[in-house]
């Protein structure tokens, strides 16, 4: 671990991106939120801040404020609100060229994750959370569930599970996040490429990390990681 930046050889990197606040400049939850939810979205958003509930219990509970009867103008909203931060096509783009495997790992929901991520056809794969809009609220799937191993269980979708799943001892993990959502994903990598929420916390904790504002800043330093050409791409 806290190897990010250190000017040493890395083999086998395998990149874990979060999307809301991260890919997109935003982040589309809370947009939506702001738009559509009465005020009490803010008291389950401050409680999954503060880590009193977990991810997915106010998560859930902000989308059930949600009324199903919306869900045109909702997706219709999200899909020409969201923005790419600055760089992101020339990462994946980068990260293709390199043969780094580029996952993105979503506390979004498909709806929007999806649609937005669609033009980038080289990501090796798309983690997210589901949106049922059958009733009369929408109510959220969980298809990527807390392991055995994980200590902070109902993270909605797990990104140490996820990792667990991906990687194995002879890859090097990398997190690229902002949020609340990181934070457990940002403890069991390698490297860490943090803004925001995330940056602060891995701050806190002496989570080693490199800050970014853009992908271009992300390229910069998994340039610096020295990534061996022989071994990169390996390791799923």
């Amino acid at each position: 671990m806290g190897l990010e930046g250190c000017g040493c050889e890395v083999n086998n990197p395998i990149i874990f991106c979060d999307f809301d606040g991260t890919v997109t400049k935003k982040d589309n939850i809370v947009s939506i939120m702001k738009q559509f939810a009465p005020p009490e979205w803010e008291m389950w958003k401050d409680q999954v801040l503060s880590r009193s509930v977990s991810i997915q219990e106010g998560v859930g509970n902000m989308f059930r404020l949600l009324p199903t009867s919306r869900k045109q103008e909702i997706t219709k909203f999200v899909l020409e609100n969201s923005e790419i931060r600055e760089g992101f096509s020339e990462f994946v783009q980068y990260t293709k060229k390199q043969q780094i495997p580029l996952y993105i790992v979503s506390g979004g929901m498909d709806f929007f994750v999806r649609p937005i991520l669609a033009p980038f056809d080289s990501i090796a794969g798309v983690f997210c959370n589901q949106a049922d809009f059958l009733g009369e609220t929408i109510q959220i799937q969980w298809p990527h569930p807390c392991d055995q191993t994980c200590t902070n269980q109902n993270c909605g979708c797990c990104k140490p599970a996820i990792i667990r799943q991906l990687s194995n001892a002879k890859t090097h993990a990398i997190v690229i996040g902002d949020s609340v959502t990181d934070l457990e994903a940002a403890k069991i990598s390698h490297t860490v490429i943090a803004r925001d929420y995330l940056a602060e916390k891995c701050g806190e904790l002496s989570i080693p990390f490199q800050p970014f504002d853009t992908f271009y800043d992300c390229i910069d330093i998994l340039e610096k990681l020295q990534i061996s050409s022989q071994t990169k791409g390996v390791g799923k």
